[in-house]
């Protein structure tokens, strides 16, 4: 039902929020800047490609790049999408209250609870993943123990930071922005220029990669690493009532960490590649680590300050993340439809942010990453869910909105498609499935037929577990929070 009218162009943005049915809480002290920070850090081009660029290489060889070019391209469709959306609505929590605001309580609600746990992998994934880098940094040598160890360390340290509030994390994700961005821009240009070993032509070259067999299936496999890379840009408007004029802003940064952090993925990949001495190593699997073998080669005593700027990529992405997480869980507690809403949408006045949600995205992902110590693999397979989760939920905002089209809905935010929007939804929506069905697709067929779903089955557990809980609570039905405002009310 639509229970309240559409946000009024030129209102202050009090009387926006005012409008969607909410009262100001949280601090507008989020510059355009951080909030483009925070996209582009939770989209991290250097975690991103440091954790995936050896497999992907390994398994579609050079021309593995062009799926970063095609993803990218699909996820500025989403991000048009995801665009006219919050310059309409734009509340805290991001997926969820879009999907409330375009379909209604129910589809908000397992929309929000795939991407919760798509969330809370990624956490997890990010922290252990950054182990044996803060391990190589201070010379320790990587296990699975020591490695739970430093990224436990590292989620407390990005929960203490994020416990300060808005202001405190904006300026440690402009830091973390900016070390990064020339971090990764020096070593492709140090690489290019002193470590490189072919000419930029090798991209069109597979080195033997995907034989025997179809070439086809290797990239669609290599071409995960554009998958997994970009998604990020949502989290800018996961603080929508944490900036200034955010109907604006927000379609504004989340365009730009497509466009700035997928061209500094490119780059990053490109320098890489044309730095790697021997292909066939890597292909077929003699050199499993070729990221560490380039930067000792190309760096050599000098390669700890690389490694210091991935772990503070690694921070930075944490803070991105959490930050969303927490926001997400609060726009779920504030409209009363999860378990625990009444501390889960507790307010700190002094620092003006949600410390229980912000506690418990970071505490969730902690007790992931302990599974570490009895099964490595068992943590994979769990974090494996995360990017389809992510992407599905993308996916059911995008058919949120195109539903909404079609019964009526014509975007009236600051930022708009106009014509355009009902195309771009579609071709968004026909990208995302095809994502989707590549990111489950199994390719273990020797493996138990388990494990050889085991994407599709983590899909299914947290949709069913999810579905059921959502149905014995009656938690959706109950909710009087707004939602469906985007359809016209017949005889409006």
């Amino acid at each position: 039902m639509a229970t309240h009218d559409r946000v009024a162009i030129g209102t202050s943005d009090d009387d926006q929020l005012a409008s969607l049915g909410f009262k100001q809480q949280f601090k507008r002290e989020m510059s355009p800047w951080a909030n483009f920070a925070l996209g582009f850090t939770y989209l991290s081009p250097v975690v991103g490609i440091y954790v995936t660029f050896g497999i992907a290489l390994a398994t579609g060889g050079p021309p593995m790049i062009w799926a970063l070019v095609i993803a990218g391209l699909g996820q500025l469709l989403v991000a048009l999408v995801f665009g006219e959306v919050v310059s309409q609505f734009p509340v805290a929590g991001g997926v969820y209250p879009w999907a409330r605001r375009l379909w209604g309580r129910k589809w908000a609600w397992v929309t929000g609870w795939i991407y919760l746990f798509a969330l809370w992998a990624t956490i997890a994934a990010l922290s252990y993943g950054a182990g044996p880098y803060i391990a190589a940094l201070f010379g320790l040598e990587p296990s699975s123990r020591l490695n739970v160890a430093l990224g436990l360390v590292l989620l407390t340290i990005v929960t203490v930071i994020n416990f300060f509030g808005t202001k405190v994390l904006s300026a440690f994700l402009k830091f973390g922005f900016a070390a990064e961005l020339i971090g990764a821009l020096a070593v492709g240009v140090w690489l290019l220029t002193t470590n490189r070993y072919h000419d930029i032509g090798v991209i069109f070259d597979t080195q033997g990669a995907g034989e025997p067999g179809s070439y086809v299936a290797a990239f669609l496999a290599a071409g995960l690493i554009g998958v997994y890379q970009y998604y990020g840009f949502e989290a800018c408007g996961d603080v929508a009532e944490e900036i200034k004029n955010p109907s604006r802003v927000i379609p504004k940064t989340m365009r730009m960490t497509i466009y700035v952090g997928g061209s500094a993925a490119i780059f990053i990949t490109l320098a890489l590649i044309l730095s790697v001495s021997d292909f066939g190593a890597v292909i077929s699997g003699e050199n499993a680590d070729p990221i560490n073998t380039i930067l000792a080669d190309a760096f050599g005593p000098f390669a700890p300050i690389v490694l210091g700027i991935v772990v503070i990529s690694f921070i930075s992405g944490g803070l991105s993340l959490q930050a969303a997480t927490s926001r997400l869980l609060y726009s779920y507690a504030r409209d009363n439809m999860i378990f625990g809403s009444k501390i889960l949408s507790k307010f700190s006045e002094r620092h003006g942010v949600p410390v229980a949600a912000i506690l418990v995205a970071g505490i969730v992902p902690a007790l992931i990453t302990f599974i570490a110590l009895f099964s490595e693999d068992g943590l994979f397979k769990i974090v494996s869910f995360a990017t389809a989760g992510i992407y599905i939920g993308f996916q059911m905002v995008v058919l949120a909105a195109l539903r909404a089209r079609v019964k009526g809905w014509k975007p009236k935010g600051e930022f708009t498609m106009g014509r355009w929007g009902t195309l771009v939804n579609i071709a968004a929506l026909v990208w995302g499935v095809a994502a989707i069905v590549n990111i489950v697709w199994p390719r273990t067929p020797d493996a138990p037929w388990w494990d050889n779903y085991i994407v599709l089955l983590l899909v299914a557990i947290v949709v069913l577990g999810g579905t059921v809980y959502m149905l014995i609570s009656g938690r959706a039905e109950r909710s009087t929070a707004p939602y469906t405002d985007a359809i016209p009310v017949i005889g409006e």
